[in-house]
């Protein structure tokens, strides 16, 4: 193998985030050495990689096919051993979290923008996961930023580009590379965790679902499993072809973006269980006939029946939430008298307190619902729990929700999203909120009074680490809250999240229209902050 040492010059814009590296597909593609500089970037942040394993994959979008051939060469110049690809290129995120996991790899790159648009003209991504299979530690990360600024060369090598059509194995140099069913290795865990027997029945007792692919990552691992597997009928998964632009569509399972999902579940004949996944197979939509299940409910809803599941027989260690996500949980975590842990957003909290054994179920209100299986959000696994609880439990969606409401008391709960805000003056609005915490305690808002306001700060109970600046909260003394955030997920402009919460323990009170019953709280939330002043926007872009 003929090694390659290749000049390069530094830049200033790859710090990768909690999601990775997120640009515009253009940026990879004009910006010479873009990809290359973060690469051998993440290769000068590690140590002890010599002769192990990586695995590369990702979620199909524009320019993945090619990002994993240089990957791939420049995995072999700098001397691992093996490298693991998902056939066509193609690995959900959580089956690459389940692949690194299943083979103990060092690590791996995932090539994806997670639930953003994709194609030439939109985004593209890459991030690196560790050897639990979860997204790469801030201590690597920042050691990432820091080589990017000083790079000057990169390795690669002179090899044959893999073909990544055929599962099979072929060498560069010392290093074998291996291209792999993306699907097997995760169907086999599914298994491992879930009653398919029960969900056979199920389906064959003339139970329909529409599960929407998003002509993403997710829909042959949805077709395998579901169709193939399980019985659904054919059909029953929609838009289930990767594509590399998504279909020209956005890959955000929400009301808003799974449209064709949302149309036929809340038609005239809908079928019993509808659900969609995103971009890179790590988010879940829920619905049932006429019925939405929010992402905050759903997590303590399977939570509440996790041992009728048999991956979940025993028990739960614990559960937590990100801090925006709603206290639904909570509730159960009560009941159940098991811990529950609020963090930042971010999924490699949550992989502390997998690993270190406190928690066993984990979600966010973004649509992210997970467990210690592996160490990322699964979209599909969320929706085979579902399944699994509607094949005990014999009865709807809408009757579970409404038992657990009656159960708990519910947690109405909703998310205003203003995308695409001018970044300077998203955050002046923040600032000026920030200035102003200290006399918002004590203002009332009809029978609710702030008992406290603050920006959200988490000390990890696993490494000590300390996480500030994490979102602004606004406490009430019944229960109530309201938090504000600047989304880092998109490659334009910010994204304002506002989340407002209240909980009802009257269960006379629950068939209040979400919108309705937190009206004066939405209110309160624009005004308070000046929202419109700042962002110029009258309303939301998208409310979940």
């Amino acid at each position: 193998m003929d090694i390659k040492t290749v000049a390069t010059t530094p830049f200033d814009d790859q710090r990768p985030g909690t999601s990775g590296l997120r640009k515009k597909t253009r940026v990879f593609l004009e910006k010479t050495n873009y990809l290359e500089n973060f690469v051998q970037a993440t290769f000068d942040s590690l140590e002890g990689f010599k002769g192990k394993t990586l695995v590369v994959g990702g979620d199909g979008r524009y320019g993945n096919k090619e990002a994993i051939q240089t990957i791939t060469r420049m995995a072999a110049a700098n001397g691992f051993g093996r490298v693991l690809i998902g056939k066509y290129g193609l690995l959900s995120t959580p089956a690459a979290s389940c692949v690194i996991r299943k083979y103990k790899a060092f690590g791996g790159f995932i090539l994806s923008a997670s639930h953003n648009p994709a194609g030439i003209d939109e985004d593209f991504g890459i991030k690196y996961n560790g050897d639990n299979g979860g997204p790469a530690v801030e201590k690597i990360t920042e050691a990432i930023y820091r080589h990017t600024l000083e790079i000057e060369q990169y390795l690669t090598c002179e090899a044959p580009d893999i073909h990544l059509e055929k599962v099979g194995s072929t060498q560069i140099g010392d290093t074998e590379v291996v291209v792999i069913n993306p699907i097997s290795d995760y169907a086999l865990l599914m298994q491992e965790i879930f009653d398919f027997d029960a969900i056979r029945e199920l389906f064959k007792s003339d139970f329909r679902m529409c599960f929407d692919g998003m002509s993403a990552i997710t829909g042959p691992y949805a077709r395998a499993i579901l169709e193939n597997e399980l019985g659904a009928p054919k059909g029953t998964v929609i838009n289930h072809i990767p594509r590399p632009d998504f279909g020209g569509g956005h890959p955000d399972p929400n009301l808003t973006y799974a449209k064709k999902l949302v149309s036929i579940m809340f038609g005239p004949t809908p079928p019993e269980f509808g659900a969609a996944s995103d971009g890179d197979g790590d988010r879940n939509m829920i619905l049932g006939r006429n019925f939405f299940v929010t992402p905050s409910d759903s997590l303590a809803i399977l939570a509440a029946n996790a041992t009728l599941v048999p991956g979940y027989k025993d028990g739960l260690a614990g559960v937590a939430r990100s801090m925006p996500t709603s206290a639904a949980v909570d509730q159960v975590a009560r009941a159940l008298q098991i811990p529950c842990f609020e963090t930042p957003t971010g999924w490699k909290f949550f992989g502390n307190l997998m690993d270190a054994g406190k928690i066993t179920l984990c979600g966010e209100e973004s649509f992210g619902t997970g467990s210690d299986h592996v160490r990322e959000k699964d979209g599909l696994w969320a929706v085979l729990f579902w399944l699994n609880i509607l094949a005990v439990r014999k009865c709807s969606v809408e009757d579970i929700v409404r038992q657990h409401w009656q159960k708990y008391g519910r947690n109405f709960y909703t998310r205003h999203d203003y995308e695409g805000v001018a970044k300077d003056r998203a955050e002046d609005m923040m600032q000026n909120l920030r200035n102003r915490l200290h006399s918002l305690p004590d203002r009332v808002v009809g029978s609710m009074r702030i008992s406290y306001s603050d920006d959200f700060s988490y000390t990890d109970p696993v490494d000590g680490s300390k996480s500030a600046g994490q979102g602004i909260r606004i406490q009430f003394n019944d229960g109530s809250r309201i938090v504000y955030r600047l989304s880092g997920t998109g490659t334009e402009g910010a994204t304002l999240r506002v989340y407002i919460e209240r909980f009802e323990e009257n269960p006379a009170a629950h068939r209040i229209e979400t919108q309705a019953a937190l009206s004066d709280l939405i209110a309160f939330a624009n005004n308070i902050a000046e929202i419109q002043k700042f962002t110029s926007r009258s309303k939301p872009t998208v409310i979940t």
